[in-house]
């Protein structure tokens, strides 16, 4: 078989592009490991009627391109929700976004006091030049308040120690969020005017959101997709991707439901396949020093635990983020709260418990009844619960949900970057784990849309890589805004601004 353009992965990275590489009547191919669903980190899973999340979504984009998108593929299932999430520490819930006032009140006077004259002192002598998450995180926050409310979340969900993250992740998920800027947004709520860039994303109270989860949306772009003409093969894993350097072009192997090898041949790959393993099966192969920059590469995986249970109207946020270090679940979702159409009995709700963790440690190895009674029991000692409350419940376990940002991520990332640009110029990497970038969706988007605009004009009109996590595209220079104004781009990308969410989001 031979197309024009394959594409790896059939998460919001690769069906936009398939999508709107469908709609320029290109021939595409969409190559899904997953035998059932599409979306990837954003599909919805069905369990006995309730919809759930594989982490939470909010569709919400500082892109005007990626809004408008979104509304082109699902135009009348969109709703728009509260947004309310907050913080269990110590016994008790805060708000987040932290209400400074509040948190202050609650943590007490002496703690609050303290926790003041901390921030004042970061403003005094921050840190220069911040090398790690705790030192990013304690400039904006003081050293207090970030043991307070950062410490102990952000190492349940890495596995290591603050000191190890790069401030770089902090820098992407909290930039434009400070305890100043609590305090404005406190006693003078921001508000949505139009203008998406002057707009923090952590502190937004209203977001849209699929009637029945985000897996609504990318399920109708792949029916559109297929309805222009374009290709969606599931349960098809790539193993390898061949590059012929006379032709230019690519043979794509992989295996399908049944585990017999298949070969597709293509002019172009993108691919949103996780970068470790699309390094190592390139052939002819990459460097040594490549292949040990791509196996240095790591990933945190995670594991929810879906319950159904009476409803006791016990919390209506979409989520809570659980900073209490003796129980392992690390946030909470209320899935009636997206949408009250993901639960379809009233009389039931319908939570889930997300366990970060590595592929194949205990936590992960653990059995499906023991992960669902060790989620029953933290719910009750969180006092989300009661014992008489549980009805059901899953697991469902993602591979690799996040890269992870350690110091030397960015280094293995710019040497794989280095050889893939100059030997295998047909290759597109897009999205989360295409481009071993923590992003959410609406960046992965954007990605893939530059993407395609490379394609449609057969040179590189972008380099994908200057997309902020606002799915924002960094023009570098005069050059680059006379390629941003040219009248042959659909898309015209706006300065880098701010950065979305501090927490784990899809």
């Amino acid at each position: 078989m031979k197309t024009k353009v394959a594409i790896i992965g059939a998460g919001p990275a690769g069906l936009t592009a398939g999508y709107l590489l469908s709609k320029e009547s290109v021939d595409v191919v969409v190559l899904e490991a997953d035998p059932v669903y599409v979306g990837g980190i954003s599909r919805t899973v069905t369990y006995k009627g309730f919809h759930f999340d594989i982490g939470g979504h909010r569709f919400f984009s500082k892109s005007k391109a990626v809004e408008d998108l979104w509304t082109e593929i699902l135009p009348n299932d969109m709703l728009v929700r509260p947004r309310s999430s907050r913080i269990f520490y110590g016994g008790k819930f805060y708000s987040y976004p932290l209400k400074p006032f509040e948190a202050l009140l609650k943590l007490g006077v002496f703690k609050s006091t303290l926790c003041v004259l901390s921030w004042l002192k970061a403003r005094l002598f921050p840190v220069r030049n911040p090398r790690n998450f705790e030192e990013w995180v304690s400039n904006q926050f003081g050293k207090r308040l970030f043991n307070t409310f950062f410490k102990s979340y952000t190492e349940k969900v890495w596995g290591m120690s603050c000191k190890e993250i790069s401030a770089d992740w902090a820098a992407q998920r909290i930039r434009g969020l400070s305890l100043g800027s609590a305090i404005k947004n406190a006693l003078i709520p921001q508000r949505y005017n139009g203008d998406r860039r002057k707009v923090i994303k952590t502190l937004i109270n209203s977001f849209r959101y699929p009637r029945r989860g985000p897996g609504m949306m990318w399920e109708a772009c792949a029916e559109k997709m297929k309805a222009l003409g374009g290709r969606l093969e599931m349960g098809r894993r790539v193993t390898r991707c061949s590059y012929d350097e006379t032709s230019g072009n690519w043979m794509v192997e992989y295996k399908d439901q049944r585990g017999e090898a298949q070969t597709i041949e293509a002019e172009h790959v993108i691919s949103s396949a996780p970068m470790r393993p699309l390094v190592c099966g390139l052939s002819p192969a990459v460097s040594e020093r490549t292949k040990r920059a791509a196996e240095s590469l790591r990933y945190r995986d995670f594991l929810t635990v879906m319950l159904i249970l009476k409803d006791r109207k016990m919390f209506d946020d979409n989520w809570i983020y659980i900073h209490d270090p003796s129980v392992k679940v690390g946030r909470v979702q209320n899935f009636r709260s997206w949408s009250p159409e993901m639960v379809p009995e009233q009389d039931k709700v319908c939570y889930g418990l997300e366990y970060f963790c590595f592929e194949h440690d205990g936590l992960w190895n653990s059995s499906d009844s023991d992960l669902i009674e060790l989620a029953e029991r933290e719910l009750i000692q969180i006092g989300l619960a009661k014992k008489g409350d549980f009805v059901d419940g899953c697991v469902v376990r993602q591979k690799k949900a996040y890269p992870v940002y350690d110091d030397d991520y960015a280094r293995h990332v710019a040497t794989v970057r280095e050889e893939l640009d100059h030997r295998y110029p047909n290759l597109h990497l897009v999205g989360r784990n295409g481009m071993h970038k923590y992003n959410n969706q609406d960046h992965a988007m954007m990605t893939a849309m530059l993407g395609v605009e490379n394609i449609l004009a057969d040179t590189k009109l972008y380099d994908l890589w200057q997309v902020n996590s606002d799915a924002e595209y960094h023009e570098q220079g005069a050059a680059a805004a006379r390629e941003t104004n040219g009248s042959a781009l659909r898309l015209v990308p706006t300065r880098v601004v701010a950065a979305p969410e501090l927490a784990p989001e899809g």
